[in-house]
């Protein structure tokens, strides 16, 4: 994605599936009453086959009065418009900014006839970046966000967003009024305390409270809106906002929601009653489960969620359930468990799919969120951050306080057409994609040093706390300063130990074959040479496919049975 530098960040690139819906990210919503220790998390994959992976940064400003701001697309960079600045912008690294308000996003698209509006300002990437650098809360920056698509009009297609601080989360949809009419329909809801919710690029809000203030606010047209188009004729406490303006068809329910399953899976129980669901099955009277087996908008996790876990929830493709893309003929011989786009085919004029899974292999960067209210806010918020594919990513803490970013992250260190030695997003997927050859062997050498690079960042961090917080007391900036050292150094010194990681797959598996160790080393000869390595081939039940598909081309002349 090109990104234009005169805008404060990147936008979150989209990918329009074949299927008339958007398959791009990964949200999940932790409270405080779900999580171990009380912080609240949001967690955001940006799947993307055209960003780069890189972390944004834009330092707190003062403006006089009559500044404006320039207003760019996210995905495009196109010049939309300006809009007034405020007298003070707030500190934001990625997508938190210094009070540790975390802003995320999925695209769901909605009604195509409300996907545009002319002479609209607000796209829903600058609404998130310009939220950050003026609310303090999630709810100031669901105010934020629909006052500003109120008066300068809503440039995207329908979206829902994941908002957190260190004491509420909640999840805002919102969704274009289309041409000949200003600004967006929406519905924000608080996800209970104790409870997590998720989105991947299918609108979840179904029926909301009217009168509950403190838990749910909408535009005060959201029904009325619906009515005037002839979309919507029931009383107002069954209004469905996701049936009306974005409802769920088979693309939804088996790329979308099925994510959401996943996760779900990963930590709660009772999840199997949706399975049909996260198919995409239809009854044998040929009607679907959409309407009558929605998946629900939050669930009670078994146990409280460490960071871990959290991280653990964005690593999945399907396994040990019905759709486990390690399982298929399409994994190959090695358990490959991605597949190459486009992610729809047809054979015989029959239509088929692969997985969309949360881990994929054209994400740009992720990240999960911890809001933490015990700590002062430049220490308390931290974006575990990592770039590349979810599942063999490495998630390093970036402080949101910190007032430098790493090298091997900043913007400019290399782009999508551009190679850098420096940048994490280029060591990474140099990795991953070595790995793709033989997945299923060199998966576990990656996740090896993932494992242990992250078990010492959870280690270290409440140590880091508790010295930048003594500190802070009586010196914030050396506080913000001893955070920044500390998050720069640890995830250029990550990057690092992943490049010697590439080197070490690189010579272990070179050419099909792997390299023989012994007591962490490679082994050699009296003479230095190396030993004959393993001609460890392939599974058996590969060697059983190929003989079936050849015939007898493949026969040893003279051999048993020819």
């Amino acid at each position: 994605m090109n990104k234009t530098l005169k805008t404060i960040g990147a936008g979150i690139a989209l990918i329009i599936a074949s299927i008339n819906i958007s398959n791009g990210c990964t949200n999940f919503l932790i409270t405080k009453g779900a999580s171990v220790d009380g912080s609240t998390m949001i967690t955001y994959a940006a799947d993307s086959h055209t960003l780069f992976g890189e972390l944004y940064f834009q330092p707190a400003q003062d403006y006089p009065v009559g500044a404006m701001r320039d207003i760019y697309e996210w995905d495009t960079g196109k010049y939309l418009g300006k809009i007034p600045q405020p007298a003070h912008t707030y500190s934001v690294v990625g997508n938190m900014n210094e009070f540790q308000v975390a802003i995320g996003e999925t695209t769901y698209g909605g009604r195509s006839e409300l996907g545009s509006q002319t002479g609209a300002i607000m796209d829903y990437g600058s609404l998130i970046y310009v939220a950050l650098q003026r609310a303090k809360t999630a709810r100031e920056a669901v105010e934020v966000m629909t006052t500003l698509v109120k008066e300068y009009g809503y440039y995207s297609s329908g979206e829902s967003f994941s908002i957190a601080d260190p004491n509420e989360v909640w999840i805002l949809e919102l969704i274009g009024k289309g041409e000949g009419q200003k600004g967006a329909v929406w519905v924000a809801v608080k996800i209970p305390d104790g409870y997590i919710s998720g989105h991947a690029n299918q609108a979840r809000i179904t029926t909301f409270p009217l009168n509950d203030k403190n838990n749910c606010v909408y535009a005060p047209d959201v029904i009325s809106f619906a009515r005037e188009k002839g979309w919507y004729k029931g009383t107002d406490k069954d209004f469905s906002f996701s049936d009306v303006y974005a409802p769920v068809d088979f693309g939804g329910a088996r790329f979308c929601d099925a994510r959401v399953w996943a996760g779900f899976n990963k930590v709660a129980s009772g999840m199997e009653k949706y399975s049909d669901y996260a198919k995409g099955i239809v009854n044998n009277s040929g009607e679907n489960h959409f309407a009558s087996n929605r998946l629900p908008l939050w669930v009670k996790p078994e146990k409280k969620l460490t960071v871990q876990d959290v991280m653990g929830m964005m690593r999945d493709h399907y396994e040990n359930t019905e759709l486990d893309m390690t399982n298929d003929i399409g994994a190959g011989p090695f358990k490959l468990p991605y597949r190459w786009r486009n992610m729809t085919w047809s054979v015989d004029s029959v239509e088929y799919c692969h997985e969309r899974a949360i881990s994929t292999q054209q994400t740009g960067f992720s990240f999960v969120t911890q809001s933490r209210s015990w700590l002062p806010n430049p220490i308390g918020g931290i974006i575990w951050f990592g770039v590349d594919d979810t599942y063999s990513t490495c998630y390093a803490p970036m402080y949101c306080g910190i007032t430098e970013i790493p090298e091997c992250f900043k913007v400019g260190n290399g782009d999508m057409l551009t190679y850098s030695e420096t940048s994490a997003f280029w060591t990474f997927n140099f990795v991953t994609n070595f790995a793709y050859l033989r997945y299923s062997d060199m998966i576990k050498d990656v996740q090896k040093v993932q494992s242990e690079l992250e078990n010492k960042f959870v280690a270290y961090v409440p140590v880091i706390d508790k010295a930048a917080e003594t500190l802070f007391k009586s010196n914030p900036e050396q506080a913000r300063k001893f955070i920044t050292e500390y998050s720069v150094n640890e995830a250029n010194n990550m990057t690092s130990q992943w490049k010697e990681l590439g080197h070490y797959l690189l010579v272990k598996y070179m050419d099909g074959n792997i390299k023989r160790e012994k007591d962490g080393k490679f082994e050699r000869t009296e003479t230095g040479l190396p030993p004959s390595p393993i001609f460890a081939g392939y599974p058996e039940w590969w060697y059983e496919i190929i003989a079936k598909a050849t015939g007898d081309s493949k026969k040893v002349i003279g051999s048993a049975g020819h």
